[in-house]
């Protein structure tokens, strides 16, 4: 139409580029002298549990390992503890793989993989993700897989 602006065209018809992702929302630091949180964790060899390994409470799998963490521990952090008590997780090419296992609506419990590290953080994965990022929250259990 006569008289009004033409928006300047890209080049080729090309439609516009994606400007980089939004930042993750960082999460709140805790204060480590005062705040602890406890963190019934959970391991495997080779692979994640099944969601009826958690059906019936006080039979939950027996290869378990309390560990005493916080909220905004991250999954390096938790990988290095974990190479303190599982062996397995010291050789140089295992990899460690986590996943929250929490009840849903139904009460049923439901296993969600949230990331994956390597045993020597000479290649970083999710090793800068924390657990409060992660969605855990407190009476949660997490099932790490030793691969």
């Amino acid at each position: 139409m006569a008289g009004e602006a033409e928006a300047p065209r890209r080049a080729y018809g090309a439609p516009p580029r994606a400007t980089h992702a939004p930042p993750r929302p960082r999460l709140e630091p805790v204060d480590r002298e005062k705040v602890s949180l406890f963190l019934f964790s959970i391991f495997r060899i080779g692979s994640h549990h099944f969601n009826e390994d958690f059906a019936v409470r006080g039979k939950e799998p027996r290869d378990e390992v309390q560990i005493y963490t916080w909220k905004d521990a991250t999954l390096r952090e938790l990988t290095d503890l974990v190479k303190e008590v599982a062996p397995e997780a010291r050789r140089r090419n295992a990899k460690l793989s986590f996943a929250l296992v929490y009840p849903d609506r139904h009460g049923r419990f439901v296993l969600r993989e949230v990331g994956k590290t390597f045993s020597f953080g000479n290649r970083r994965l999710d090793d800068s993700l924390a657990l409060g990022e992660l969605g855990f929250q407190i009476g949660d259990y997490l099932d790490v897989a030793i691969i």
